[in-house]
């Protein structure tokens, strides 16, 4: 339908409005954001618009309407781009409708646009999204006001070292297009811009603490704005006491939810911060835990946040929603410094803020993976002085976290089961940091009533072959085992053979997860098991080595049986080991030239018949 209104409405050059008078000042930022740094971006270009007087929505793409970016005449996308080349969750939908080739090549000839990527070089597939997205408007008609722009987490100062100047040499050709109305001129820098919300607190400071997951509507499926609350039911160590690593396999109780998944899904766990940090944030911003609020919008345009329900108490404000646990972005800081009642503090501040503080600001904030919190006790002066209702800009929401399932509902019905790695690390410095989600559910005690966990689940990277006689050929090393566990069970069930596991870890007294589950699957003629244990001989080996020492199983497999590969694992590692050690085998099993080797790959992947999910 949309497509269909797209090509019918789209515009023709001729049809645009060229009189200076009827320009609108009117500006629109989509985002595409996983971990929440491109929405972090989109809010700045957001208020630097506002700035210059430009009637400015910030909104994720998928939030968008697409229907009307037809009519939209300036718009800025900032995108990440996720795993091997992937849109971040919130653009998915947006992104399927873009890349739809019944669009009109003139659908967008009305609309300036500019493209901000947030990518890390490491991966193979750097900013492959803002690249594709910026080619895509261009064929449908758009005009780009700049180049994309193509950031990198991994140069020293961070993606902004790319997109400081590219946001001035953007502002300039936007004024150059939509100049200032006459009587008016930037707004400083040095003003604080109106707050977004207004934050009301209620007579009555009652001990209600809302409840600590989100009622589920009777019929509805569980979602991000509506979780299932889940009962613990184990919180088993699968890793020797001795080994460095704590990896639990956890068991979730989901009867009643409705939810039903297969192998290769996702379940989305919303965490919470430590009782200890909450205290410790409401006694620093001199905030009583128990008064209760509500949450005004001051513009319709912009909506009040999801996630919080009206009213809301200053409890569940901060330990469910505020991430006082994450590592502060530029904009915190920049923020932070306006309410400072202490001169160095905010000289400090705005030097952490300003373009040419960046280095210094790494070195304070990301080297040694500073807290928010931690942030906060080190500028007292200031932390003491921030207006309530200027949190919910200031510091961003908990993000949902997301882990393979690790079961089948064939197996364990009505159960969710994860393999949970528990991260705990030192920085540089030597400073020991714990993961929000991971050190909270290793907390938990199972079967504890009072404790509930909210989770939904969502449709994973992974498929599997419907056919009952297609092989699987599966790389998972460490707990990027987890999927393949939930497909070997669920094939199991269902008496299906020809399952082909490679699994890695360092040590088989240490970290072999499901050693004797995999034990009996092998005996009975479910399962042929590869193993690669690293750290068991002087030299490395790793499960990109056993699958070249099995190479000619390997080739069979792929080019006589059809058989379909999976790998999960570390995102900047794993994958190309794996995908080299598969091209080799290509070109000595099959007499495939280099370009030959690398066609037959794509040309699995294009298929599914190569499939990966992987993570950083």
């Amino acid at each position: 339908m949309l497509g269909e209104y797209w090509a019918v409405c789209g515009r023709t050059p001729s049809t645009i409005l060229s009189s200076p008078q009827m320009v609108e000042r009117r500006l629109l930022v989509l985002f595409g954001s996983q971990t929440g740094t491109a929405e972090d971006m989109a809010e700045r270009i957001g208020r630097e618009a506002k700035r210059r007087h430009f009637a400015c929505r910030v909104e994720a793409m998928d939030s968008y309407s697409v229907a009307n970016l037809i009519q939209e005449p300036l718009v800025v996308f900032v995108c990440s781009t996720t795993g091997q080349g992937d849109p971040p969750d919130n653009m998915k939908k947006f992104w399927k409708f873009i890349l739809r080739k019944q669009l009109s090549t003139t659908s967008l000839c009305q609309v300036d646009y500019a493209v901000l990527g947030l990518g890390d070089s490491s991966y193979p597939k750097f900013n492959f999204v803002a690249k594709k997205l910026h080619k895509r408007l261009f064929q449908l008609g758009g005009s780009p006001i700049l180049s994309v722009a193509l950031a990198d987490d991994q140069h020293e100062l961070g993606p902004d070292a790319v997109s400081d100047p590219w946001l001035q040499d953007l502002w300039g050709k936007i004024l150059s297009l939509y100049p200032l109305p006459p009587g008016l001129s930037i707004v400083s820098s040095d003003v604080l811009l109106p707050c977004k919300f207004t934050l009301c607190f209620l007579d009555d400071d009652i001990h209600n603490k809302n409840d600590r997951v989100s009622s589920l509507d009777p019929g509805a499926a569980p979602s991000e704005l509506h979780p299932f609350p889940a009962l613990m039911l184990s919180n088993e160590r699968v890793t020797a006491e001795s080994h460095f690593q704590d990896v639990r396999l956890v068991e979730f109780d989901i009867t009643g939810s409705g939810i039903e998944y297969s192998a290769g899904d996702v379940v989305m766990i919303q965490p919470q911060n430590s009782p200890e940090d909450v205290q410790q944030f409401c006694q620093l911003l001199q905030l009583s835990p128990s008064q209760k609020f509500i949450l005004v919008s001051h513009d319709r345009s912009t909506p009040l946040p999801a996630h919080l329900p009206q009213p809301c108490t200053v409890q569940y404000l901060v330990e469910r929603y505020l991430d006082i646990s994450c590592v502060p972005r530029r904009s915190f800081f920049q923020l932070l410094s306006y309410f400072s009642s202490d001169k160095l503090e905010q000289e400090k501040l705005q030097e952490f803020s300003s373009a040419q503080g960046q280095e210094e600001l790494y070195s304070y904030c990301n080297r040694p993976r500073r807290t928010t919190l931690e942030v906060l006790f080190d500028f007292p002066h200031t932390s003491r002085y921030i207006p309530p209702e200027y949190l919910i800009e200031l510091i961003p929401r908990i993000r949902p976290r997301s882990f393979s399932i690790a079961s089948s509902l064939l197996v364990h019905p009505n159960r969710i089961q994860i393999l949970l790695a528990v991260v705990q690390y030192k920085t540089r410095l030597s400073l020991l940091r714990h993961g929000l989600c991971s050190s909270w559910l290793a907390s938990l005690c199972p079967a504890d009533d009072d404790i509930l966990v909210p989770l939904w689940v969502k449709k994973g990277g992974l498929v599997f072959p419907a056919d009952m006689d297609t092989p699987v050929v599966m790389v998972g090393p460490g707990t990027g085992v987890a999927p393949f566990r939930a497909a070997i069970q669920e094939r199991t069930a269902q008496k299906r053979k020809d399952n082909y596991l490679f699994f890695g870890c360092r040590q088989r007294l240490k970290d072999y997860y499901c050693e004797s589950e995999w034990a009996e699957l092998v005996r009975e003629g479910f399962l042929t098991l590869f193993t690669a244990f690293s750290r068991d001989q002087v030299d490395k080996v790793y499960v990109q080595h056993r699958i070249l020492e099995n190479g000619h199983l390997v080739w069979d497999l792929i080019s006589n049986r059809g058989a379909w590969v999976y790998l999960a694992g570390n995102a900047k590692l794993i994958p190309e080991a794996v995908t080299d050690a598969l091209k080799s085998i290509f070109q000595s099993e099959g007499g495939m030239s280099t370009s030959e080797a690398e066609e037959y790959l794509t040309m699995l992947e294009q298929s599914h018949r190569f499939q990966c999910e992987t993570w950083s």
